[in-house]
């Protein structure tokens, strides 16, 4: 669904000068990612970030030096708008989800409301400190249940409230498995111009990943479930499914889409979980010399022969029933299930090896990596 605004440009946006990125409620520098990977020409200009983990991790990824900052503290002459002639100022507002996810707190946005997602309005205050040096073309993310009952008055409120500045507002919700990441990740995004232009999101692309081509072959022990936490999240499940909710443990073998990809992934039971076969059990070097040693590995069509719990790694199987999955799952050996790793989180971000790589360089926990894979 793509809307605009009640007055469209004539002109299609054409930007021929060098971007120079303004990036408000920043993360670890998602959008500076996008332009990078289009081949833009631009430079990291200014960010504001207040989460001190997040500015490390985007420093890290993108060679910059940036510090945190509070965005009720600064000002426009901080977001340094100048030689307009020259360069071509996109400022982006990825602001604070907390309150209108479905997952969330669902406080809204109103102006004036205290909650995180009305941190918005903060971006007012900065127009209207611009005086008129407006930034050429803004660029809003957010979840799609901004456009949801309880919160599409607050959102064409704002967008008045652009219109008012001299924006042209043009928003469609976009789908991250539309454009080449296996992630059924929604969200709305608008693109605010100044001036008589035009604006057209891009076409949906054929995917031609699947969540299996981001796994890692080598998996730590850490990240798989325990035996208690699966034996929980399958009886919750089943209790949810006769309540007849949509929360449930649906472990699958990656061959598919991933759901949308939170801050703490793995916590909860309607999260990505991978499940792992043992037919083709990968061995550690000690327990494969012991195997070797006087036990055969499983041929094709040979009875299943036991395996512990430590012999079983990485190997997936497809959709199994939650009702057939209890009754494996509590035979030792049979398959075991694991959340994602931080890294297969990066990865379906859009972000790549080597930048999560850098990121752990610096010392970023798996904790404060799966909040910024999914904050992105």
């Amino acid at each position: 669904m793509q809307q605009i605004s009640l007055f469209c440009g004539v002109e299609p946006l054409n930007i021929t000068k060098k971007i120079r990125l303004i990036e408000l409620f920043a993360g670890i520098g998602a959008q500076a990612k996008a332009l990078k990977n289009i081949g833009a020409d631009f430079e990291h200009y200014r960010i504001c970030e207040f989460d001190k983990y997040a500015v490390t991790s985007y420093n890290a990824i993108h060679g910059t030096d940036f510090k945190t900052s509070d965005i009720t503290k600064i000002h426009a002459s901080d977001l340094g708008i100048t030689e307009k002639d020259k360069y071509e100022y996109i400022m982006t507002y990825s602001f604070p989800c907390t309150d209108l996810s479905l997952a969330g707190k669902q406080e809204g946005m109103a102006k004036g409301s205290g909650t995180r997602s009305g941190l918005l309005w903060e971006v007012e205050r900065l127009l209207e400190e611009c005086n008129g040096n407006l930034p050429q073309i803004l660029l809003m993310e957010n979840v799609d249940a901004i456009l949801f009952e309880k919160n599409r008055k607050h959102f064409f409120q704002w967008c008045n409230r652009l219109e008012e500045f001299g924006y042209k507002n043009y928003y469609e919700v976009l789908n991250a498995k539309d454009y080449g990441i296996p992630q059924n990740r929604n969200r709305c995004f608008m693109v605010s111009i100044l001036g008589d232009y035009y604006f057209d999101f891009p076409k949906p692309i054929k995917l031609e990943l699947c969540v299996k081509d981001m796994l890692e072959k080598e998996v730590p022990e850490k990240y798989y479930l325990s035996k208690q936490t699966i034996d929980f999240f399958i009886s919750n499940t089943i209790k949810q499914k006769e309540k007849g909710n949509g929360f449930t443990f649906n472990p699958t073998n990656g061959d598919g889409v991933a759901k949308a990809i939170t801050s703490k992934a793995g916590s909860r039971m309607d999260d990505n979980f991978i499940t792992d076969d043992v037919c083709i059990p990968c061995l550690t070097p000690d327990r494969l010399k012991k195997r070797q040693n006087g036990r055969r590995f499983k041929e094709n069509g040979d009875s299943m022969f036991t395996l512990t719990a430590q012999d079983i790694h990485g190997v997936v199987i497809s959709n199994p029933d939650i009702k057939q999955l209890g009754n494996i799952s509590n035979k030792e050996g049979a398959f075991r299930i694991r959340k994602l790793m931080p890294i297969e989180c990066f990865l379906l971000l859009g972000f790549t090896r080597e930048d999560f790589f850098k990121v752990k360089a610096v010392g970023i926990s798996d904790s404060q990596c799966y909040k910024q894979a999914g904050n992105s």
